[in-house]
């Protein structure tokens, strides 16, 4: 059980980030053993019940259903008792977590620097006068931004607005393409403030240069949701693509027919992902014709599109669609994807919402494509534990309370994502990751041979632990996933059939061992 939270000088957590700060700088780390961190990390999962989940979590679960749906509970968790890369459920059982709740945990349960911080009276005033940011930000906010979420902005994207979840996050960001791609029609010339009147004023230019409608018909229609004050801009996803539950971003969502049954939409195109096949460096010339159709396709949408009098602001895309079964693309198709939405004045948005934070051996998955421009969004949530959207120049607002809500974001959240930040720069853990990504990637190629039956289409190769593979079918799949269970290891799919790998930065030799022997193990029960 943790300990009472007792306060801790502001102080002294400095000092110590200062100190790791040196330490990091004069002594790069090269592998990281989670050992060093929690010396109580278990060695090897322990189940003390025959099943999994036990008694205590289905009671547990039950108690939930009466004010919950209870149907997706995979256990009912001790998050006191875990630790490091281990989950412990309410019946004591500790497993291998390589899910790592949905890919949102970077540096382990219980990590101490972050509990360290949750004792600070920084943290604490932090998360009991919880401001709304946008109107009453607290005088450290600029330091926390700098010091964290800045400190790792992608390159082209210098500014900053923070959100409360991934699907909040692609929606601001797609307001505020929206925003940029009318501005940008209307002549707007970078950022400015206006007085009412100038906005008055202003608005009634804009008018004139985009038509003769009235400036009481453009305010008069938006708020019946109607043009031309609520103009038919479209924006632009991929099929296979997850980006979110809420009204916008599940528009875009084209991974389970499950998430949009029943909930009207935005008529907004979607292009097929270029049907790939892997390892991807096998069968680079057929994968690249693919990716080829596929940009000539969304070329193609981008011009019928305007034809019909809606144009594309915006297209959204993840740089390997993770909740639709793991898809990748090379380098080359997203430098062409960049290419054309740069010529057709198409406002492109990178949803790092999974893979950012280091999990695929870069901090951003983008920066392996070394794009000549970079894209002009980028959003964020789950590993960071913050969310938000960072952008391009010209691409804020021109009036306050556009992209605004009471909140943006969260000040405890964004001093855990500024501890996280210098825990993982410290310990070296995206490099870490990297190394230990090939490792497993290599072990994996070796037992799909051994067990071809159970592994097609291994994929992840130099995208850290970002790994994933078909099972024969979706039925095998969800078997192959409940057996690890049972031997204490927890795992998740996506897609149709995939298994995924989402552990954390933290996850070493040690776990890798124990992952392949539960895996080989489970085959071989299964074969």
């Amino acid at each position: 059980m943790l300990s009472v939270l007792k306060r801790v000088p502001r102080a002294s957590v400095a000092a110590r980030a200062a100190a790791r700060s040196y330490a990091t700088e004069h002594n790069p780390p090269t592998r990281f053993e989670s050992a060093s961190v929690w010396q109580n990390e278990p060695s090897q999962p322990n189940l003390v019940t025959d099943s999994v989940p036990g008694p205590r979590s289905s009671e547990l679960s039950k108690e939930i259903a009466d004010f919950q749906d209870p149907r997706t509970h995979v256990v009912v968790a001790d998050y006191a008792k875990s630790r490091g890369n281990y989950l412990v459920d309410a019946d004591g059982n500790e497993m291998l977590d390589v899910f790592a709740q949905i890919a949102s945990i970077a540096i382990g349960y219980n990590n101490p620097e972050l509990l360290a911080l949750a004792k600070t009276d920084e943290f604490a005033i932090a998360a009991m006068n919880r401001p709304a940011l946008g109107s009453f930000p607290s005088n450290e906010w600029s330091e926390t931004i700098h010091k964290g979420l800045l400190s790792v902005a992608p390159k082209g994207t210098p500014h900053l607005f923070t959100q409360m979840c991934g699907s909040c996050a692609n929606e601001g960001a797609l307001k505020a393409a929206f925003m940029a791609y009318r501005a940008r029609q209307r002549g707007e010339q970078g950022i400015k403030d206006f007085t009412s009147e100038e906005a008055r004023l202003s608005a009634f230019v804009y008018i004139d240069v985009l038509s003769d409608n009235s400036l009481d018909m453009q305010m008069s229609s938006c708020m019946k949701n109607a043009s031309p004050g609520s103009p038919d801009l479209v924006a632009m996803s991929f099929k296979s693509a997850f980006h979110g539950r809420l009204f916008g971003s599940l528009s875009l969502t084209r991974s389970k027919a499950i998430h949009k049954l029943d909930i009207p939409a935005f008529d907004w195109p979607a292009i097929s992902w270029p049907t790939m096949k892997y390892p991807l460096d096998e069968y680079a010339s057929e994968n690249a014709e693919a990716e080829a159709r596929t940009i000539a396709l969304v070329e193609e949408m981008i011009i019928a599109q305007k034809k019909k009098g809606k144009d594309v602001a915006a297209l959204i895309v993840e740089p390997i669609q993770s909740e639709g079964g793991d898809n990748h693309a090379s380098p080359s198709f997203f430098k062409a994807l960049r290419t054309v939405t740069r010529e057709h004045g198409v406002f492109m948005i990178v949803d790092e919402v999974q893979t950012g934070v280091g999990a695929t051996g870069a901090f951003w998955a983008h920066d392996k494509w070394k794009l000549d421009h970079p894209p002009d969004f980028v959003t964020f949530s789950k590993k960071m534990q913050a969310a938000g959207f960072y952008h391009a120049e010209g691409t804020r607002a021109s009036l306050p309370y556009r992209n605004y809500n009471t909140w943006m974001g969260d000040p405890m959240r964004a001093l855990q994502a500024r501890e996280m930040i210098g825990f993982i720069k410290a310990h070296g853990l995206v490099a870490h990751t990297a190394a230990i990504g090939d490792e497993l990637y290599s072990s994996l190629t070796d037992l799909s041979k051994r067990y071809s039956g159970q592994i097609h289409n291994l994929r992840g190769k130099d995208c850290g632990t970002f790994i994933a593979w078909d099972a024969a079918s979706a039925e095998q799949r969800d078997k192959f996933v409940a057996e690890m269970r049972k031997v204490g290891v927890v795992m998740g799919g996506c897609g149709d059939k995939a298994v995924r790998l989402r552990p954390m930065l933290v996850f070493g030799d040690k776990q890798k061992d124990v992952l392949l022997e539960k895996m080989e193990g489970v085959f071989k029960d299964m074969s």
